[in-house]
């Protein structure tokens, strides 16, 4: 067995354009830009003048040498061709593609020659086959009016309420020729068990009927067999195996397992564990134990995927699990991620939800769409089976709600939608190839059919009548069984948008904003909350808050209602370019301060008010005992009123207080604020809303001082200082801080690191608009 790639030597053509150099992988995209042909898609309204590139025909073309060999077989291996592809060597066509989401396989060993060869890949536009499959079976709703339910293709590549409409062809995956005699693993596909067992599955392509030995060794544990047809199991007995768990509730070791077949030979990383799901409660648990989700939702990280590296891949799960997030969830209108994508989760013990690529709309079934999806599912279910990080198969994104609540039957006039998709030929799939799984219809769902599936009773629902139209306290209203979307809008950091927008100077419009009418929602948000911004340095610091604390809020409140509440899933994680989006990340990597409000809110201790009770969630391995000590103060930290309660918490529960009259109750709801300590933890709660406390302007003391990897600042307030942020970004785009939205009492000192390899003036690092807060005195930057 001998591979090649053959990444080398490509150019590009199209459109009356003279060949360009091509990277591969890559896509159009990339190649006109590194050739200086088009302008960045991601900065200003560039997007909108390249929307030509998806309408166009684009042809790869490069040429190698080689020599023949001792192989009887020699195939051309593409791993992934966005998306709609004629493939010819050497004048030859091998074949056509039509799916984004799978690899094709060409035997060309007939067709090689000794010396140079010549590799075309004709790209047509996704557009115009698109287009042409919704002619001919008749149009589908779907939430966006471009035609990606027609395309097996990265459904956001035609655009979503945060992503661009760069519509993308060309040889985004690896390819090249595969040599092999007698026999090849064509797949192998290891199921793995708590107890120890794996069973390894083994599906050959063979050109002999001579017998053949496939082994397998893990644990150095060795099995061996016969085989004289095209497929097998192995099984091994690993004893007393160390199990898989996820983040926080246990370590992440996994077995090295070796498959051979003569001189084929396959390696990989297995983990040992179980998985459940408790289909009405919508409770997961691994090797038995219930497992609250702290999850993010997961959106491609570039609109160009070639481009996403293991080491950019690392550092968003680096933020994810800084931020105590114990799930992604793969979000079906993107891909089937990389391996590097499961590998890490695997490492970090972060659990992965994937979503198969359906999202919002309704798919036709008929052919050719109904052997791509069963080809697509097939071969990624198979290849991500090893990963004991993945817990859960879900079917589609939105589209049975869809279907039952955005009168899709009325425009349907009975052609097909998905449910055989997601009722009938996924879950056959899924219980084949992977029974180690749960799989789950779509999400919101309810568990069955005939039930509403965003009833928050039973299943997972998503809630989106906040943000939409809805203050974000209506989610104390929800009692759910598990969130699997809910977010809010904030604009990218600073730099970020500086970096985006040529507008001099920025407005708020400087943002990419794709979310239907999203500037107005930014500012209805703030409802009562926080005073209506006047400049754009107000609208950006008040709309991040705004978005930090409209998600803590409502993680707050469903890990409250732990166990019956058993997840929540914050829309979204990542972003895939610079925009005001739902993102605690944004696209160009930075966090926003929505990042620093869900470490709080998924920290693994936390004390929250709800309902007039303190409820004290513990969500550790072992009990939070102690005096539990409520204090009601004046704005100026004078004490009004004490309480100190004994509690116990055991591990994995919540336990709720009620709050004694003294301080549930204030004098002044504008003058007077609770506090709440149990141990280190603390919680500080406003009887009114910042618009209506009296607050008095904040007063304090800095100091800078230079420290190993940039600044220590110490801020040191006199009075109430609510809300306290620093944005070193505005100086240097590539510093950081390690904390924000501190609020600190009258006396208290709080300490920010500012992570940076540049020189800064400490006077602008302390100064309006790089040191903000809410009670900030008008016009002017207190010291």
């Amino acid at each position: 067995m001998t591979y090649r790639p053959l990444h080398d030597g490509w150019t590009l053509s199209g459109r009356d354009l003279m060949e360009v150099p091509a990277t591969v992988p890559g896509c159009v995209h990339t190649d006109l830009l590194a050739a200086g042909l088009i302008d960045d898609p991601y900065l200003d309204d560039n997007e909108h003048r390249l929307a030509w590139i998806g309408r166009t025909e684009w042809t790869y073309r490069t040429a190698f040498t080689w020599s023949p060999d001792e192989h009887e077989r020699t195939d051309l291996v593409c791993a992934g061709l966005d998306t709609v592809a004629a493939v010819t060597l050497n004048g030859v066509r091998l074949g056509d593609t039509a799916n984004q989401h799978r690899s094709y396989r060409f035997p060309v060993r007939h067709l090689l020659r000794a010396g140079e060869n010549t590799l075309e890949i004709r790209f047509g536009s996704a557009y115009d086959y698109a287009e042409e499959r919704r002619a001919a079976l008749g149009d589908r709703p779907r939430s966006y009016a471009e035609p990606y339910p027609f395309i097996r293709k990265m459904a956001c590549n035609f655009g979503w309420d945060w992503g661009p409409t760069l519509v993308t062809a060309g040889i985004w995956r690896q390819i090249g020729l595969e040599s092999w005699s007698r026999a090849r693993l064509a797949e192998v596909r290891p199921l793995a068990y708590a107890d120890g067992t794996v069973d390894v599955h083994v599906r050959v392509e063979r050109t002999t009927e001579e017998p053949l030995t496939l082994s397998a060794e893990i644990a150095g544990i060795a099995a061996e067999r016969r085989l004289d047809g095209r497929a097998a199991v192995l099984s091994i007995e690993v004893p007393d195996p160390e199990l898989w768990w996820p983040r926080g509730y246990g370590a992440q070791p996994r077995y090295d397992l070796t498959v051979r077949l003569g001189d084929d030979t396959w390696h990989g990383r297995i983990g040992f564990r179980s998985v459940e799901l408790e289909r009405e409660a919508f409770r997961l648990k691994v090797n038995g134990v219930p497992v609250f989700v702290r999850g993010v939702n997961w959106i491609p990280g570039d609109c160009f995927p070639s481009r996403i590296t293991r080491e950019r891949l690392a550092e968003r799960f680096g933020q994810a699990t800084a931020a105590g997030v114990n799930l992604l969830r793969v979000w079906g209108g993107g891909l089937y991620e990389s391996d590097d994508f499961y590998d890490l989760a695997d490492e970090l013990g972060l659990m992965v939800w994937q979503d198969f690529p359906f999202a919002c709309a309704a798919y036709p079934e008929e052919e050719p769409f109904r052997s791509e999806v069963a080809a697509e599912a097939r071969e990624n279910v198979s290849r991500l089976t090893p990963h004991p990080s993945l817990v859960l198969w879900c079917g589609n994104n939105e589209s049975l709600e869809g279907h039952a609540d955005w009168g899709w039957p009325d425009r349907l006039e009975g052609r097909s939608w998905g449910a055989g998709f997601y009722y009938d030929l996924l879950p056959r799939i899924v219980a084949e190839l992977d029974p180690t799984r749960p799989y789950w219809p779509g999400s919101p769902y309810s568990g069955a059919p005939g039930l509403p599936p965003n009833d928050p009773a039973r299943g997972t629902i998503h809630i989106w009548d906040v943000w939409n139209r809805e203050d974000y306290t209506r989610y104390a209203a929800y009692r759910p069984r598990f969130v699997a979307e809910f977010g809010f809008q904030g604009p990218p950091a600073y730099a970020t948008l500086r970096r985006a927008s040529s507008d001099e100077p920025l407005t708020p419009d400087s943002s990419h904003q794709k979310a239907d009418d999203g500037q107005a929602k930014l500012l209805r948000g703030l409802g009562g909350h926080l005073p209506r911004p006047e400049t754009f340095d107000d609208w950006h610091y008040l709309t991040q808050l705004n978005q930090a604390r409209a998600v803590a809020f409502g993680i707050e409140r469903f890990r409250s209602l732990m166990p019956f509440t058993m997840g929540t899933i914050v829309w979204q994680l990542n972003d895939c370019w610079p925009v005001t989006s739902w993102s605690a990340v944004d696209g160009d990597g930075r966090r926003k301060p929505l990042w620093y409000a869900l470490r709080r809110a998924y920290a693994d201790r936390l004390l929250t008010v709800q309902d007039g009770e303190l409820a004290v969630i513990n969500d550790t391995a072992g009990p939070w005992s102690g005096e539990l000590l409520l204090d009601r103060l004046s704005l100026a930290g004078e004490p009004l009123a004490k309480e100190a309660v004994a509690v116990h918490v055991a591990s994995r529960s919540v336990t709720r207080v009620a709050l004694p009259r003294s301080v549930a109750l204030p004098d002044d709801p504008a003058r007077e604020l609770l506090v709440a300590r149990l141990g280190a933890g603390r919680a500080i709660g406003f009887y009114a809303e910042d618009t209506a406390v009296a607050f008095p302007d904040a007063a304090y003391e800095t100091h800078v001082e230079r420290s190993p990897g940039g600044y220590r600042v110490t801020v040191t307030a006199a009075g109430l200082v609510r809300e306290l942020a620093i944005f070193p970004d505005r100086l240097d785009p590539d510093a950081s801080v390690d904390d924000q939205l501190v609020t600190l009492l009258p006396g208290e000192s709080a300490v920010f690191h500012v992570t940076t390899a540049k020189e800064l003036d400490a006077g602008a690092l302390t100064s309006f608009p790089v040191l903000r807060c809410v009670n900030e005195r008008a016009g002017s930057q207190p010291r």
